[in-house]
């Protein structure tokens, strides 16, 4: 028997997607045609299936930010590594298993090996991170912590990255936090099937 609270806000799912719903994904054509690819009535669940039906019960918000999230999600200045890294971090600063659990999958995707990812949750100073992946981890932290980048760590990440990629870096984060308090605020389940391997409580 799962331990999950019900939903606050119940997924739509996709036979009750209207074209105004699938305007509104429309904004991040990938997302909504993996799970579109993949779902059935019958099948096991498609990972990412009740974040978009979360988001479809308000589709004007949807479409506004599935546009941020669409370049957050993709934001070429940084590697797919680096982004995943972050929202790693931050979902585990948020304390969202939701996000967790589906960004465990894309994080393996970009090669984050699996003592790397166990790691993340050990944070910046724990043995073993290179002084690269230590600063992007520590600048989530400051971030989430203090809405800032420290001067050290900026001095050290301006050195690497260009004005872009620091600000990709900040957006990353803001879109991914946004999302880990919806999706906790809102008690957006798990798919059916989804490995739950991954969590971390």
């Amino acid at each position: 028997m799962s331990n999950e609270p019900p939903p606050r806000i119940v997924p739509i799912l996709p036979p009750d997607w209207d074209e105004t719903a699938l305007d509104a994904l429309g904004a991040f054509p990938a997302a909504r045609d993996f799970v579109l690819s993949r779902w059935s009535p019958d099948g096991p669940g498609v990972r990412g299936l009740h974040g978009l039906g979360m988001l479809v019960q308000h589709p004007a918000l949807a479409k506004a930010f599935l546009t941020f999230n669409a370049h957050a999600a993709r934001s070429p200045s940084l590697t797919t590594r680096e982004r995943e890294l972050i929202i790693l971090r931050i979902s585990i600063l948020r304390n969202s298993q939701y996000e967790y659990i589906q960004h465990v999958v894309l994080g393996r995707a970009a090669g984050l090996s699996e003592a790397e990812l166990d790691r993340i949750s050990l944070g910046p100073d724990a043995p073993g991170w290179s002084p690269d992946d230590a600063d992007i981890l520590r600048a989530v932290d400051e971030l989430h912590r203090d809405a800032r980048i420290g001067e050290e760590t900026w001095t050290r990440l301006s050195k690497r990255f260009d004005k872009k990629q620091i600000m990709d870096l900040v957006f990353v984060l803001g879109c991914y936090e946004i999302l880990a308090m919806a999706f906790n605020t809102f008690d957006v389940p798990l798919e059916t099937g989804v490995d739950r391997t991954t969590r971390r409580d």
